[in-house]
């Protein structure tokens, strides 16, 4: 059976059989609640959905593939999903719910957890889990892909905590990963993304903190301009306590959205100190003075509450993301933003963003990865609404917006923004000679091409060589 010809129903209802979890096919109770992922954009329609109950199970689903010329696809809170080419079996790790937290902070969380529920247990512990800017998004996708945090340039990429994976490879095989048993395959899925096998679970060490000094300051959008100039020159002398993010914002006038912001235009100084309090807040003065603030405020919280800083969206949407990493971030590149994005701009996207990168993200802190361009000394994200009428506008402003800023950019992004399944926006996550190693990797541990995250990576590859 070839690659193209995937198995009748009845053929899929065999696999259910041997399954601690269960099986669901299209038309079946409960199939498109599972298959559909947060990105309501994507198109994602696999000939059946595997609910995991057990790391066996994967390998059950796994071999099942690999035996009728399937390939699988992976999700659990449905972040990040891609289009693949070819319609893929699709094993779902939300039930795979372990969490245990030791009294000196190493983690081992299963691949259906969120980084909310991790930062909560380990919150009474003194421990902070290293989350992203949305805490209700997987433990697993988001440690695969790097992760940058609202600390990261205190603490660094949240994959430099990473001390072990179980991961099943494209071959059917359950594998322990760590930096002395398969160190390879460690070095792979830690920014690496999918491409080298379904994760069941993860350990991976947190860190001491139990609060910081954290908040969001929304000014007028009159003063887009001299707070995004002021944001540019403050965060290029900010010490490595310090992380920050500015964004536009455009808000639509609805339920949950602050009466300030709902249907204007805002920009958001995003703000964390790990430190001193007192020290923080003479650091954040420098920014207040920039404009006017409509909303907000900054002040000691605890670490649990770090999803407030950015507040990103928790409901599912159909959304569409590009970004770039820019090297600099002169004058001339905020007025080009400005004029991309300010008040004054037909502008359709929800969010345009910067985030101030360097400090202790451009250190390899757990030994070498597959995460790429550490050197990079901001990133630029842009978030639309992939719907009519309005989904044209959000890519075509969005390819406008990367070609604008390219002269400050070599073309990099980072591996867990600009989500897209094309093998040329791919290779633009990994330098050369990562992509090359990730390719052959995924040729050792998946000689039968199984994960279709995998194929990404092999077509990405090719690009180069």
């Amino acid at each position: 059976m070839t690659s193209t010809t995937y198995p009748p129903s009845a053929l899929l209802e065999s696999l259910a059989a041997g399954l601690a979890g269960s099986l669901h096919l299209p038309g079946s109770p409960g199939y498109e609640a599972l298959a559909q992922p947060w990105n309501v954009a994507v198109a994602d329609r696999p000939v059946a959905v595997v609910v995991a109950h057990s790391a066996g199970d994967v390998v059950a689903g796994v071999q099942y593939a690999a035996e009728h010329g399937v390939q699988v696809s992976v999700q659990a809170t449905g972040h990040g999903a891609v289009e693949y080419a070819k319609p893929t079996v699709q094993i779902n790790t939300a039930a795979l719910r372990e969490l245990t937290i030791s009294a000196s902070g190493a983690a081992r969380a299963g691949a259906g957890l969120t980084w909310a529920e991790v930062i909560d247990a380990s919150a009474p512990l003194g421990f902070a889990a290293l989350a992203g800017s949305a805490p209700g998004v997987g433990v697993v996708g988001f440690l695969t892909g790097g992760g940058i945090g609202p600390v990261a340039r205190t603490y660094g990429v949240s994959a430099d905590y990473v001390t072990a994976f179980d991961v099943v490879t494209g071959d059917g095989v359950l594998r322990r990963a760590t930096a002395t048993e398969n160190p390879a395959l460690f070095w792979g899925l830690r920014g690496g993304k999918g491409a080298l096998g379904i994760v069941t679970a993860v350990e991976f060490d947190l860190v001491p903190l139990a609060q910081l000094l954290g908040g969001c300051l929304f000014f007028d959008g009159a003063d887009t301009a001299p707070v995004l100039h002021a944001w540019a020159e403050w965060t290029a002398t900010l010490p490595e306590q310090a992380t920050s993010s500015v964004a536009i914002v455009r808000l639509p006038p609805m339920p949950g959205v602050p009466a300030p912001l709902a249907g204007t235009v805002a920009v958001a100084v995003r703000f964390a100190w790990v430190g001193d309090p007192d020290e923080g807040r003479r650091v954040l003065a420098a920014i207040e003075s920039a404009g006017r603030v409509v909303f907000g405020g900054v002040g000691v919280m605890p670490y649990a509450a770090i999803g407030m800083i950015h507040s990103d969206p928790v409901d599912p949407m159909p959304s569409y993301d590009a970004g770039t990493l820019l090297h600099s971030l002169p004058a001339e590149a905020i007025d080009t933003i400005v004029a991309l994005a300010g008040p004054g701009a037909e502008c359709p996207q929800v969010i345009v963003e910067l985030r101030h990168l360097g400090g202790a993200i451009a250190r390899e802190q757990g030994g070498a990865s597959a995460f790429s361009h550490r050197d990079a000394a901001y990133s630029f994200l842009t978030i639309g609404i992939a719907a009519p009428p309005v989904a044209n506008a959000t890519r075509e402003h969005a390819a406008a917006a990367l070609d604008a800023l390219a002269r400050w950019s070599d073309g990099a992004c980072l591996p867990n923004f600009h989500t897209s399944g094309d093998p040329v926006q791919f290779a633009r996550k990994y330098d050369d000679a990562t992509l090359e190693r990730l390719a052959s990797l995924t040729e050792a541990y998946d000689p039968s091409g199984v994960i279709a995250f995998g194929a990404i990576v092999r077509a990405a590859a090719e690009l180069v060589s």
